[in-house]
């Protein structure tokens, strides 16, 4: 049954893995359903247009010039459902009011922790922080978790707290959250365990598998932030290096963030670490391509970790953290090897067996991964999970 959808979005300051997320469930709804899009930028905020502080504060908690556009929208579309991802900040709470006004159910999109966490992932400063999703935020305020400013977070933290006790969140019909590990959190935490499904990302797969390629490096893709476990990664390419010196394998960090400057000085000090900044497009494809296997060392509780399908993609193994999400796309033995969040030690023993293992073994691993890729993330059957879930709603 076709549905008349608005989808809402704010983009981050810098795009990453969920806009792309936010882009192939627009494409793929439309197959099906009629789907208006509503989009925010939060470099709407920045710069010498921006609005003052005072307007950004207020917004944070309520943008009427926000609910205002999102009220045309559903009016103009006649919209049956508002499908929410991310809404913050100058989308801001107003729009869960706006769908409770006009009687539009939401379905949202959990690709973080938010609106149960501050900073969205639950760790800042090397700690993980759970407590976030009961409504304790002080150690998120303390740290910094969102843009690095307490007071941003404190400010964060109490528009949280307020919009938990406005009854505005029961616009919300039904949560998606990315993995089975991220659902049964939000369950624990107190989320209705019938308000909410498991839904991983679907993948637009290549349509034949490229060309066996391995010219023995290690791929890191994503951004170069704490979470992602870009320092415990150079940590380990360190003591491989104190090991096995010119014999190292090669480590290939692709990305951008705050941590850049770290990365750049590592990789000025020792010769087996690359740093090649964002890649995108054919340069992308190639690193893909050539890598011996990709190295994905998150410490928080990753939702899920699409670079784990970007490697699948190119039938590569994956080096990974035994942490949320990962846990269900890495299977330890037959697409990669799990390890430890954060254990420098054992991901560095991990990267000798890859070495050790046989070009036909490390073939196989990856050829599993594109198994799994194709039968697990198969666009089809997300459209059919997906049109099951708008038709409940």
């Amino acid at each position: 049954m076709s549905r008349r959808i608005v989808q809402v979005f704010n983009r981050y300051l810098q795009p990453g893995g969920e806009e792309k997320s936010v882009d192939r469930i627009h494409e793929h709804l439309r197959d099906r359903h009629a789907v208006t899009r509503c989009l925010f930028d939060s470099r709407e905020w920045t710069g010498h247009r921006a609005p003052s502080r005072l307007a950004q504060l207020g917004g944070l908690f309520y943008n009427r010039a926000s609910r205002s556009v999102f009220d045309e929208m559903l009016v103009r579309s006649k919209a049956e459902v508002a499908l929410f991802h991310n809404i913050y900040p100058v989308g801001s709470p107003s729009l869960f009011k706006a769908a409770l006004d006009a009687k539009v159910p939401v379905v949202h999109f959990l690709h973080n922790f938010r609106p149960f966490s501050v900073g969205g992932t639950l760790f800042a400063n090397g700690q993980l922080m759970p407590e976030a999703l009961v409504g304790n935020y002080w150690r998120e305020v303390r740290t910094g978790s969102w843009q690095g400013s307490v007071l941003k977070s404190a400010l964060f933290a109490v528009m949280l707290k307020w919009l938990h006790r406005t009854g505005w969140l029961k616009s919300v019909k039904h949560w998606v959250a990315i993995s089975e590990f991220m659902k049964a959190q939000l369950i624990q935490a107190g989320v209705s365990a019938s308000q909410i499904t498991a839904l991983r990302h679907s993948w637009d797969a290549l349509p034949e598998q490229p060309a066996f390629g391995d010219d023995g490096s290690y791929l890191f893709l994503g951004r170069l932030v704490e979470p992602k476990g870009v320092e415990m990664l150079l940590t380990t390419w360190q003591r491989l290096n104190s090991g096995l010196g010119s014999k190292t394998p090669r480590l290939v960090i692709a990305g951008d963030g705050p941590m850049r400057a770290e990365v750049e000085k590592a990789a000025a000090i020792l010769p087996c670490i690359d740093y090649v900044g964002q890649l995108s497009g054919t340069e992308k494809e190639s690193a893909l391509r050539a890598a011996r296997a990709v190295v994905v060392p998150s410490v928080w509780w990753e939702p899920l970790g699409l670079v784990v399908y970007e490697a699948y993609d190119y039938a590569k193994p994956v080096l990974a953290a035994r942490s949320g999400g990962l846990t269900e796309t890495v299977s330890h033995g037959e697409t990669g090897l799990l390890h430890a969040p954060g254990d420098c030690r054992e991901l560095a023993r991990q990267v000798c067996e890859m070495e050790a293992f046989s070009v036909d073994r490390r073939r196989q691993l990856g050829e599993n991964g594109r198994r799994w890729l194709l039968q697990e993330a198969n666009p089809e059957q997300w459209k059919q999970r997906m049109d099951n879930l708008l038709a409940a709603i």
